[in-house]
């Protein structure tokens, strides 16, 4: 059993080495790893490339196709039947591969989600989100009932090819997703709770970031609910407002913190301290970090 990692990038070079260390401190190591450049302009390109590891591919086109045409791209590039992503900036827990695909090939479903531990550019740990869920309906994914970590899935190829990104959207491309694949009875999902992800939240909480996807988002409601205006909308505007209102007062970093939970765990925060100490000590040969 052989699983394919997507590692998208663009301009990652700071963090881009410490995701390709957490892939190789993996407790499962039968895997492709595929760095994908999506037309860097900086370093990242001959990080990707200085790894010496015949498991590890380097892809670049030199064109900047954007998140939704990369991933696109993966399903057919994949060697194997299972396909792991993450993002360039983020880490994984040493046993996320293990234990997400035990999950995957031992239930009736197409993808196994989990939850992360949220932090800092400089990895200070600021909480912990995720949910337990074994299934999950539209009405459940456009309420935000549900929540589906995108970076942190595991899923089969074969509902890759059958469900596409939109690459007409330059973010909330997941959401997107989920609502269109459970429109279509096509979306069999499990999520953990358990935090198997590293999140680096202070890149994706900023008030351009979270606008646009606000305004996709009430885009997405209209286009499947098929209505001009109800409360999930009001609630979108609502959720725009207070971005707005914060971002004047130079408190942003307030909606990082929310994101997380108030309350770590003694044994959640052990585990990600062993974790990071696993992931900075692992030696990645030629790894030009």
């Amino acid at each position: 059993m052989k699983v394919t990692i997507a590692i998208p990038f663009y301009n990652a070079e700071k963090f881009l080495a410490e995701a390709i260390k957490s892939v190789f401190a993996q407790s499962f190591q039968d895997w492709e790893l595929l760095l994908i450049d999506d037309g860097s302009t900086d370093n990242s390109l001959a990080i990707a490339k200085s790894v010496q590891d015949d498991r590890v591919r380097v892809i670049s086109d030199g064109k900047n196709k954007r998140l939704a045409g990369r991933l696109n791209e993966v399903s057919h590039w994949a060697k194997y039947d299972y396909i792991l992503r993450m993002d360039a900036d983020d880490l994984m827990m040493p046993n996320r591969i293990e234990k997400q695909l035990d999950i995957l090939i031992n239930n009736d479903v197409d993808i196994v989600t989990t939850g992360v531990y949220s932090v800092l550019n400089n990895l200070e740990l600021i909480g912990t989100r995720g949910m337990n869920y074994d299934s999950a309906t539209f009405d459940e994914i456009i309420s935000k009932k549900v929540g589906i970590t995108h970076a942190a899935l595991i899923a089969k190829k074969s509902w890759y090819l059958r469900n596409q990104y939109d690459e007409t959207l330059s973010i909330a491309q997941d959401l997107d997703l989920w609502l269109r694949s459970s429109k279509n009875n096509d979306l069999k999902i499990i999520s953990i709770k358990d935090p198997l992800y590293i999140y680096r939240e202070e890149n994706n909480v900023t008030k351009d970031k979270l606008l646009r996807a606000y305004k996709n988002e009430r885009n997405m409601i209209r286009k499947y609910k098929g209505t001009s205006f109800d409360g999930l909308i009001f609630k979108s505007y609502l959720k725009s407002v207070i971005v707005s209102v914060l971002s004047m007062l130079k408190k942003i970093d307030v909606l990082q913190k929310r994101r997380g939970q108030n309350q770590i765990s003694e044994k959640d925060s052990k585990a990600y301290n062993e974790a990071i100490a696993v992931i900075k000590g692992t030696k990645v040969k030629g790894l030009n970090a």
